[in-house]
Parts: structure tokens; C-alpha cells; sequence
């Protein structure tokens, strides 16, 4: 049975992520309720979106990424949320007991290309025009205590022109993941995501 998703988004910057889920939401196209927002920064632009918008939200400096973590858990656990999606999180998420499986990240290129430790933001695609690859995407993933590491759930490709500026590949690139993030967390609200064998199952596919 399809559900309202409660979820709960971390955050890091200027919350566009966040911005492209509030209307997500608002169109009816996405099955979800945003119960709460953390920040690994007290000063994030996102954070201040999240209160505008009405949600319960809090940010942390704290160093140490696994104190980060523990914070960060402390708080939105209490919402009890079906799904933590990171949305533009920079820091390493230590996943909260009882959570395998249901904290997903969105990463700006196709995982295992330029992923990683460092491989964050404008970085990503700095690196990807400097390769001379013709396609490049973006990957939601599961998040398991490692970098860019966990299982893939789904992709989405844009492609990439030999006249691209870095910023051209980015802003293609975020087009794509305003498209795949909802997707992937209306097929959670529909229970189509399923993990044998060390592999991602979606009902359909």
C-alpha cells in the first residue's frame, strides 16, 4: 500500500535538495513527509530553509564525525522517521542501529566513478570534464559507514560535451538528480525496494 514516507533529510549547504523535495511534496508528486532536518553546520543556508519551511530543524558543529553522527541521530530519532536521506551532507553519517537499509545518499556522478573521499561537489565535476568521459550521471546508493561504498539502488545519465564548462556538467547533472531522488524514495513509499544477495531489487525492473 503506498504510504506518506516520514523522512528525515541531512544537509550541509544551501539546501537545494531540500527545496527541490518541499515542492516535490507541495505537487503531490512525491509520497513523503519531511519530519525533521539536521545540519553538520549551525550556519547552513539549508537549515534556515528547513524552520522557513516549517520543519523541526537543527544544526551541529561538531568535528569528530562520528560524535556528528551520535548528535545528529540523538535528535532525529525522535521523529521516528521510515527513511534519512541525505541531501547535500558532506561529512561521513555513521548509520544508527536498526537503520541498514533505509539511509540512502545521492552522489553527482556515476558511482564507482569519481566517488569517494574528496570527490564532493564542484570537485566531482572538475574531475569529470578533465577525463574526457562523454557521460556522466548522478547515483542514489544506500549509505553503509563508508564513502560512496554502499549499494546502488538506481542511476540516472546526463551527457557530457567537450565545450562544458564544470559548472554546465553540474547544473545537467542536479537536473537530473531533482529527477531520480524522488523516484527512488516513492518507490520506498511503495515498498519496491527490496536487498538479496548483496544486490538492490526493484519491483518492475
Amino acid at each position: 500500500m503506498d504510504k506518506k514516507l516520514k523522512i528525515a533529510v541531512l544537509l550541509s549547504g544551501t539546501g537545494r535538495t531540500l527545496d527541490n523535495l518541499v515542492k516535490r511534496i507541495d505537487e503531490g508528486k512525491l509520497k513523503a513527509k519531511i519530519v525533521c532536518v539536521a545540519s553538520s553546520k549551525t550556519t547552513a543556508l539549508g537549515l534556515e530553509k528547513a524552520l522557513n519551511y516549517g520543519i523541526s530543524a537543527k544544526g551541529f558543529d561538531i568535528k569528530n564525525h562520528r560524535e556528528l553522527s551520535e548528535k545528529i541521530n540523538g535528535f532525529i530519532l525522535k521523529y521516528k522517521p521510515d527513511l534519512i536521506v541525505l541531501a547535500g551532507y558532506l561529512k561521513m553519517y555513521f548509520v544508527p542501529e536498526g537503520y541498514e537499509f533505509k539511509v540512502i545518499n545521492i552522489h553527482p556522478a556515476l558511482i564507482p566513478s569519481f566517488c569517494g573521499k574528496g570527490f564532493y561537489g564542484m570537485k566531482v565535476h572538475e574531475a569529470v570534464r578533465k577525463s574526457g568521459v562523454k557521460v556522466t550521471g548522478c547515483t542514489v546508493h544506500f549509505v553503509n559507514n563508508k564513502y560512496d561504498e554502499g549499494l546502488i539502488i538506481a542511476q540516472k545519465c546526463v551527457p557530457v560535451f567537450a565545450k562544458d564548462t564544470s559548472e554546465e556538467i553540474a547544473n545537467r547533472v542536479f537536473e537530473a538528480e531533482c529527477e531520480l531522488y524522488p523516484e527512488v524514495i516513492n518507490l520506498f513509499a511503495e515498498n519496491k525496494i527490496e536487498v538479496k544477495n548483496n544486490k538492490v531489487y526493484i519491483e518492475g525492473e
